[in-house]
C-alpha cells in the first residue's frame, strides 16, 4: 500500500457522484437526429436500432428498451406471473428499492438472502437454503458492478427448474467467467440512469435469449396491445380468437405504458459505441482505490474478478461508529459526495414500505447487510477521475 501525502483539511477534492455522463458528442447526434423534417419522437426505428445494437453488445437474441431500470424491473415481474405463475420470489436485502417493490407490486412474496461481503450480492449457501416449493425465481442484484454469480448457483437453479433473474442496473460490462453479467438469466434488466455506466438520461432495457417471453414484454410494455408482437403467427392467433375486435386495438394483458424515446436511443446509440473504452477506465480507477487503502482500516478483499465498478466501494472492516463518524466528515469538508449503506440505501429490511409484509424485525436476522448498511459507503468512479484525486483521498481515509 502505497502513502501518498494526505491532503489538508481545507482542500477541496470536488469528487461528485457522477461527472460528464452525458458528452457533447451525444447532445450533438441528439441535434442532428432533430434537423430532419418532421422527426419521430416517440417509439420507432431508433429504439429498434438501439435495441439491436445493446443485445449484440450483451451477446443476446432480445432486447426491450423501456423508460427506466424501474420499469424494466416491473415488466419482469409481471412477464413472469404471466407465463410462471405468482409464488415466492428470492430477492437480496442490498439492492434498489424498485427490485423488491415489483414483486410486491406484481402479486409475488419477496423471500430475502443474507449477502456475500465479498460480492455485495446475494450469498449462494443462502439462496438456495430459502428455497422452496413455492420458490418461482431467484432475483439476483449484481451490486454495484461486482459478479454476484457461481456456477454452484447456476447448476443448482438448472438442476431444480428455477428461473435467474438478473438484475445488471449497476454492472453494464462486468463479467462471470469471461461473458457479461445479464447474459446468464432466464432475462436480465438494465437501467440507463445518468449516474450509471451509460445514460438515455432516463431509460432501461430487459434482455432475452427466450422468444415467447420477448413477445410478452413487447406488448406489456404498450399498454398489452397485441400489434406490438413482432410476431405474425401470435397476432394471428389473437385476431382469430378475437374477431369482434379491431386488430390494432386487441389488448392481450392489464399492462403499462413504459415506451421510451427516440431521443433517448439515440443518446444510448452514441453512448454504446464508448461504453468498453470508459469501462476500462472505471476498472483501472477501482484497482487503485482498494490497492491504496489500508486493509485493517477498510474491507478491500472485493472479488473484483470481473468487475466493472461505477462506484468505490468502501466498507469499514470493523463496526466502528467513532471511525464511521470521521469518515463522513471528512468526505464532507473535502467536497466528496457519497451515499451511505452501498446500493439503494443499505438493508431494505429496514425500510417502511416492507411494514407489514415481512415480520418486525426481521433485519436482526441479516447481519451482514446490516453492517454495511450502517459502515457502508460508495463513492463516485468515472472516466474523467484524476488519478492524483484517488490517491488524496485514500491518503486522507487511511489518516483518520
Amino acid at each position: 500500500m502505497s502513502t501518498p501525502t494526505t491532503p489538508t483539511r481545507t482542500a477541496k477534492l470536488d469528487w461528485p457522484l457522477m461527472k460528464n455522463n452525458i458528452a457533447r458528442e451525444d447532445l450533438d447526434a441528439v441535434i442532428e437526429f432533430l434537423r430532419q423534417d418532421n422527426p419521430i419522437l416517440t417509439q420507432s426505428r431508433q429504439v429498434r436500432a438501439f435495441e439491436k445494437e445493446w443485445s449484440e453488445w450483451l451477446g443476446v437474441k432480445h432486447s426491450v428498451f423501456v423508460n427506466s431500470g424501474s420499469s424494466a424491473n416491473l415488466l419482469s415481474m409481471t412477464a413472469l406471473k404471466i407465463l410462471r405463475g405468482s409464488g415466492e420470489i428470492i430477492v437480496p436485502p442490498l439492492t434498489w428499492v424498485s427490485d423488491i417493490a415489483s414483486v410486491i407490486q406484481s402479486g409475488h412474496t419477496p423471500v430475502f438472502a443474507d449477502i456475500d461481503l465479498r460480492s455485495l450480492g446475494m450469498d449462494t449457501d443462502e439462496i438456495l437454503r430459502k428455497i422452496t416449493p413455492r420458490t418461482k425465481a431467484v432475483f439476483l442484484t449484481h451490486v454495484l458492478g461486482y459478479n454476484a454469480l457461481t456456477q454452484k448457483l447456476l447448476d443448482e437453479l438448472q438442476t431444480r427448474g428455477i428461473p435467474l433473474i438478473e438484475d445488471v442496473c449497476e454492472s453494464h460490462g462486468a463479467t462471470f467467467k469471461g461473458r457479461k453479467l445479464g447474459g446468464f438469466g432466464w432475462m436480465s434488466d438494465f437501467s440507463f440512469y445518468y449516474a450509471h455506466h451509460m445514460s438515455t438520461i432516463e431509460g432501461g432495457v430487459i434482455s432475452t435469449d427466450d422468444p415467447e417471453l420477448y413477445e410478452r414484454l413487447r406488448m406489456l410494455r404498450a399498454h398489452g396491445m397485441v400489434r406490438e408482437s413482432d410476431s405474425e403467427e401470435l397476432r394471428r392467433s389473437y385476431k382469430e380468437k378475437h374477431s369482434d375486435l379491431n386488430p390494432d386495438f386487441i389488448f392481450s394483458h392489464a399492462a403499462y405504458n413504459f415506451r421510451s424515446t427516440e431521443i433517448n436511443a439515440v443518446i444510448g446509440r452514441c453512448q454504446l459505441k464508448r461504453l468498453d473504452t470508459n469501462n476500462v477506465i472505471r476498472r483501472e480507477n477501482l484497482k487503485l482505490f482498494l490497492s491504496q487503502l489500508d486493509s485493517e482500516k477498510y474491507f478491500t478483499d472485493f472479488n473484483t474478478e470481473g468487475s466493472c465498478n461505477y462506484a468505490f466501494t468502501l466498507l469499514l472492516r470493523q463496526s466502528d461508529a467513532p471511525l464511521c463518524d470521521r469518515v463522513m466528515r471528512a468526505l464532507r469538508e473535502h467536497g466528496v459526495e457519497f451515499r451511505r449503506g452501498m446500493s439503494g440505501g443499505g438493508n431494505q429490511l429496514r425500510q417502511p414500505y416492507l411494514k407489514g409484509i415481512i415480520p418486525d424485525r426481521e433485519f436482526e436476522k441479516y447481519p451482514k447487510v446490516d453492517h454495511v448498511h450502517f459502515y457502508g459507503f460508495y463513492l463516485g468512479n468515472y472516466p474523467d477521475l484524476e488519478k492524483d484525486k484517488i490517491a488524496d483521498l485514500c491518503a486522507l481515509l487511511n489518516s483518520l
